[in-house]
């Protein structure tokens, strides 16, 4: 009995067309392919009639780990030829493999995941040797353009060079025992009939020498833990994912030109790129003439020939049609001379050219194809596309509601909320959402299966996945999104994890965030059925302490106003407004304290603006001499920032104090040019805090001052103000200087 080993590259169709003539050739007893194990019962459901690519999708969760991977397969992997030229051989079929789940596999989110990072210092010498720039070129030299002749030896001595000495870890070595030892068994049983064995050509030499020796018994499937959930589903996968420039881990790159590789051969696949480079570029206006493309096929051709090749390999047409195409110099080198996804600052036309070789191919499902019970739960509930308008203060439309923030929480395309209550600001009780058809969404909706049977229970999961090793604004991101999507219980133990962060947060513009989450949620019972809950209010009352104690610890001279540790003093404001005296905060020492940090020059400017307006909110008109206060406040050099402080928490006190617009006014009209110039991008940022209504009446109640002008016209300048700021100053100096020279008199 011969045990036939094929070592492959996954996603070759060299290899593919090797293994499936091997097996139609020698017809096997056993076709054993590198796979899951757990998967081997459900043979006849990967073998339905699918359009490929698909790919197994396994999600796994306990207490401890959640993990997901994907086994993708499509018409040229070599597992697919090997599967469906088993089947039509009679052999009996296996996959080998350990489980997706199983802690070997855990550091893979792809089964087939490039193994060639492993021996790496071979392949380099490699391609030194052949003078190409990566793998992957070196790959299409050695094995893809070249005739089939002779490929299983080349393939074997490849693989055997690659991997050398190669001490592998002991994920690799469980795997590879696992494996070998259905390589036994297959053996054993059977009898006089030939043995297929197809895996990554990196474990062939391992299997060669394990199958000689150990038990022939059949290995037991492993189960999952005690506690643990996983779910194994076919999905639709896309040559999109597939692709190694979109980020994807497998050794082939480009899979749109290798599907044409593995149905038309090397000249056709050449051929057919170009046709979908140039049909790509004039889709898009650009011009792509006969003469381009005639020069683009010579310079592919006479590339191929100076390289070697017997007809134009993928980056020989690439290259090629570069030359051709792109007229001016490419500061950035081209994609395919490396490895990975697609950087920014490409050419347009080198983009083009990479996405016609990825291809829009998307794979289907054969419609017996089991799903998990969250597509059957969401598709019954989720109805046709449109716009929905949701109303928070009805049952129906916050059932409604939770359902749809359970899906956003997925990751679910094409479910996508407009507007609706944020962390920060009022409660509103209006909610819009646009639903669209879009093909990923059935994928989306199998893979989430592996979190639950329904939304609430897979959003649960995911939601509590966000909370493990999360710092103080996700655990306030996820609890926010964990009352939206109604889920109670994990609210609380967001809340308790919160609780810790809160005392021992060092950032206030972190706790800041946290504390206006918590404290929308304590407020606003229409909406997350929190109002006034202890808990959640012993959190807001830690949070308010620990962000004025952060406030009175901040030193620092003059730096850029900081929007998020103005937003933080914002809450605190809120906070001791809103729920003061209910939670037993100390608004008269909070008062005290702001104070002390608004008269103190090592504070920020921002800062000590902030707390000038906290004290100003919270006392009131009556309590405040705010003229006196800004006067006395009120630096050039720090004009901006500070005020932006002050703007944020006291806009509207500003607003309807007596004479306040105007000292300001007279504040910065004093001061010198240069002065102004500096501090005008951070005085525009300041008067951003207002909203365009109470921004056109101060310029309207300005202009009075100053001139009978439109200040609708001076709002809508087209100028940029620091542009018009520039000339002013430009022009001052002009007259000074023809003064000086006694060009012009006073």
């Amino acid at each position: 009995m011969a045990v036939i080993f094929l070592g492959v590259r996954h996603h070759s169709p060299a290899c593919a067309r090797l293994v499936a003539d091997t097996i139609h050739a020698v017809r096997p007893a056993y076709v054993l392919v590198e796979g899951p194990a757990d998967m081997n019962h459900r043979m006849d459901e990967l073998l339905l009639g699918h359009e490929l690519p698909i790919a197994v999708h396994t999600g796994y969760r306990d207490h401890e780990r959640r993990h997901s991977s994907w086994t993708p397969l499509c018409d040229y992997s070599p597992e697919w030829a090997a599967l469906t030229a088993g089947r039509e051989a009679g052999a009996e079929l296996r996959f080998i493999d350990l489980p997706a789940w199983h802690p070997a596999l855990a550091g893979l989110h792809n089964r087939y995941a490039d193994a060639e990072a492993r021996y790496n210092e071979a392949t380099g010498r490699l391609c030194r040797a052949f003078a190409v720039d990566n793998v992957d070129a070196l790959w299409d030299h050695l094995f893809e353009i070249e005739p089939a002749d002779g490929l299983a030896e080349r393939l074997a001595t490849y693989f055997d060079l690659v991997r050398g000495d190669t001490e592998t870890g002991p994920d690799d070595t469980a795997r590879e025992a696992y494996m070998a030892q259905w390589v036994r068994a297959a053996a054993g049983e059977a009898g006089e009939r030939p043995v297929v064995v197809v895996t990554g050509g990196f474990h062939r030499p391992a299997l060669v020498r394990l199958a000689e020796q150990g038990e022939r018994t059949w290995p037991e499937v492993p189960r999952p833990p005690e506690g643990a959930t996983v779910g194994s589903y076919l999905v639709p996968y896309s040559f999109r994912r597939l692709d190694a420039f979109d980020g994807y881990q497998s050794g082939m790159p480009s899979p749109g030109y290798y599907q044409d590789l593995w149905e038309y051969g090397p000249d056709g696949a050449a051929r057919r790129l170009t046709e979908a480079v140039t049909s790509r570029l004039r889709a898009r206006r650009q011009p792509v003439s006969t003469a381009d493309l005639i020069a683009a096929r010579a310079t592919a051709d006479g590339i191929a020939l100076m390289r070697g090749h017997p007809c134009p390999a993928r980056v020989d047409v690439l290259d090629g049609l570069a030359t051709a195409l792109v007229g001016e110099a490419i500061e950035t080198p081209l994609p395919w001379a490396s490895r990975g996804p697609l950087q920014a600052g490409h050419h347009p036309v080198v983009v083009e050219m990479i996405a016609a070789l990825s291809g829009d191919r998307k794979g289907r499902l054969h419609p017996s194809t089991p799903l998990p019970p969250l597509v059957h739960a969401v598709l019954a509930e989720l109805g046709g596309p449109g716009d929905e308008r949701l109303h928070l203060d009805e049952q129906a439309g916050r059932e409604r509601s939770r359902f749809l923030h359970r899906l956003r929480v997925l990751g679910i395309p094409g479910v996508v909320r407009t507007s609706g209550p944020r962390p920060a600001g009022g409660t509103e009780l209006v909610e819009r959402w646009t639903l669209t058809e879009t093909d990923d969404r059935l994928p989306a909706l199998i893979e989430a299966g592996g979190y639950g049977v329904d939304p609430q229970e897979a959003a649960a999961s995911v939601l509590a996945g966000r909370i493990r090793d999360a710092d103080l604004d996700q655990l306030a991101g996820a609890l926010f999104d964990a009352a939206l999507c109604g889920i109670g219980e994990l609210a609380g133990q967001v809340l308790d994890d919160l609780a810790r962060a809160v005392v021992a947060a060092a950032d206030l513009g972190s706790l800041g965030r946290t504390l206006t989450v918590t404290l929308a949620m304590w407020r606003h019972d229409d909406l997350f059925a929190t109002r006034n809950s202890a808990t959640l209010g012993a959190v807001v009352r830690a949070a308010t302490l620990r962000a004025l104690w952060l406030a009175e610890g901040v030193l620092g001279g003059p730096v850029p106003a900081d929007p998020q540790r103005i937003g933080a003093m914002a809450a605190v404001r809120d906070a001791l407004r809103h729920a003061g005296p209910p939670l037993g905060l100390d608004v008269d020492a909070a008062l005290a304290l702001a104070d002390r940090v608004a008269a103190c020059q090592d504070a920020p400017p921002d800062l000590r603006g902030a707390s000038l307006g906290l004290g100003w909110s919270l006392r009131g008109a009556a309590a405040v001499d705010p003229v006196r206060a800004v006067r006395g406040a009120f630096v050039p050099a720090s004009a901006g920032d500070w005020l932006a402080g002050l703007f944020a928490l006291a806009r509207e006190e500003v607003l309807q104090a007596g004479g306040m617009l105007e000292l300001l006014d007279e504040l910065v009209a004093a001061m010198g040019d240069h002065d102004f110039l500096v501090a005008l991008p951070a005085l525009r940022q300041a008067f951003g805090y207002f909203p365009p209504r109470e921004r056109h009446l101060i310029a309207t109640r300005l202009v009075e001052l100053r001139s009978g002008a439109s200040a609708w016209d001076l709002m809508r300048l087209e100028a940029a103000p620091e542009l018009v700021a520039a000339g002013m100053a430009l022009d001052e100096r002009v007259d000074a200087a023809l003064r000086r020279e006694g060009l012009i008199t006073p």
